[in-house]
C-alpha cells in the first residue's frame, strides 16, 4: 500500500464547504463548471494559437515567442509531475470521502500541485509576452479553472493555488531566459524550411 500525504488538515474545511456549495448549487451550474474543468484547458490552446497567428503578421522575434508558449506549457507540467510524485498528496475526495461532481481519480493520482492549475498559469502568463489582451483573457481563464477543480472536489484550494504559483514561477523563469535567444532564433529560422511559421508567405 502507498503511503499517501493527507492534506485535509490545511484547508480540508474550506474544501468541505466549497463542495457542499456545489451540492447545493443549481444543476445548470454545476453542469457548466464540470464542463469547464473538464474541456477549458482546450480554451487555452485556442489562444495560443490565435497569438502565434497574430505575432507571424506582426515580426518574426513575435512569433518566435508565440511558438516558445507551447515548450513553457510542457515544461511547466513536467516539472509540476515531479512535484507530484515528491509531495504524493492524496486526492481530498479520497481522503475526506466525500461526495463530489466529478469522479475521484484513482489512488496514485495525485493531488498536489494541480495539473489544470499549472498548465493554466503557465500559459497565461506566456501569453501575456505574445498580447496582452490574449493574455489578459487567459488569466481570467486561468482563475476560473483554479476555483472549478476546487468546486467539482478534484483539489483543495491549497492545491489550486500551489498550481497557480508554480505555473507563473516557470512560466516567469522560462520566458526571462527565452527572451534573451529569440532574436538569434528568429533569424536562423527565417532562413530556413520553418520560415513560413514565423512571417506570412
Amino acid at each position: 500500500m502507498t503511503l499517501a500525504f493527507d492534506g485535509s488538515s490545511i484547508d480540508g474545511s474550506s474544501y468541505s464547504y466549497v463542495v457542499g456549495l456545489a451540492r447545493d448549487a443549481p444543476s445548470w451550474l454545476d453542469t457548466l463548471v464540470r464542463d469547464w474543468s473538464t474541456y477549458g484547458l482546450g480554451l487555452f490552446a485556442v489562444l495560443m494559437l490565435l497569438g502565434w497567428w497574430q505575432a507571424r503578421h506582426h515580426s518574426a522575434r513575435a512569433a518566435v515567442t508565440a511558438l516558445m508558449v507551447p515548450v513553457v506549457v510542457v515544461v511547466a507540467y513536467g516539472v509540476n509531475s515531479v512535484f507530484k510524485l515528491l509531495v504524493r498528496e492524496d486526492r481530498p475526495c479520497r481522503s475526506m470521502r466525500v461526495r463530489t461532481l466529478e469522479a475521484c481519480p484513482a489512488p496514485g493520482d495525485w493531488s498536489f500541485p494541480s495539473n489544470h492549475a499549472v498548465v493554466a498559469a503557465a500559459a497565461a502568463v506566456a501569453l501575456l509576452l505574445v498580447s496582452r489582451r490574449l493574455g489578459t483573457v487567459a488569466l481570467v481563464a486561468a482563475c476560473a479553472m483554479a476555483a472549478a477543480r476546487v468546486w467539482v472536489g478534484a483539489h483543495y484550494p491549497h492545491d489550486v493555488v500551489a498550481g497557480v504559483l508554480v505555473g507563473t514561477l516557470i512560466a516567469r523563469t522560462l520566458t526571462a531566459f527565452l527572451a534573451r535567444i529569440s532574436d538569434p532564433l528568429a533569424e536562423r529560422l527565417t532562413r530556413s524550411r520553418l520560415r513560413a511559421l514565423l512571417v506570412p508567405a
